[in-house]
């Protein structure tokens, strides 16, 4: 799963073909066939990375500020860059292992089953 995430493999066959652009999915795999607009990731993948990089950002700005003290221009220039940067530049693995778990885990939207 991994690896799926990492260089953007089809989950069934292991073929570089899950994106069709940089955060885009593809439509389907074109070496197996596989549909994946039934997979729906949603914006899970960008809120856990704003929140996990968020709390680095805040703990490094922290840091920075009671060890040397900079202007406040100086956490402007730095800290939102990086956490733009982060989160975009993380975006595509985070939605490349979401999708793996969901086709490992054979997850599907909730449906209500109906008593008739």
């Amino acid at each position: 799963m991994t690896q799926v995430a990492l260089r953007g493999l089809c989950p069934r066959c292991g073929k570089p073909t899950l994106f069709g652009s940089w955060i885009g999915f593809a439509d389907r795999c074109r070496a197996c066939g596989l549909d994946f607009t039934p997979f729906n990731v949603g914006d899970g993948p960008a809120a856990f990375l704003t929140l996990i990089l968020g709390a680095i950002v805040v703990g490094l700005a922290v840091w920075l500020e009671l060890a040397v003290g900079p202007p406040w221009w100086v956490h402007v220039l730095l800290w939102i860059p990086v956490t733009a940067g982060g989160v975009i530049g993380a975006l595509r693995i985070a939605k490349g292992a979401l999708m793996a778990a969901e086709y490992h885990n054979a997850a599907r939207e909730g449906r209500i089953a109906s008593d008739t």
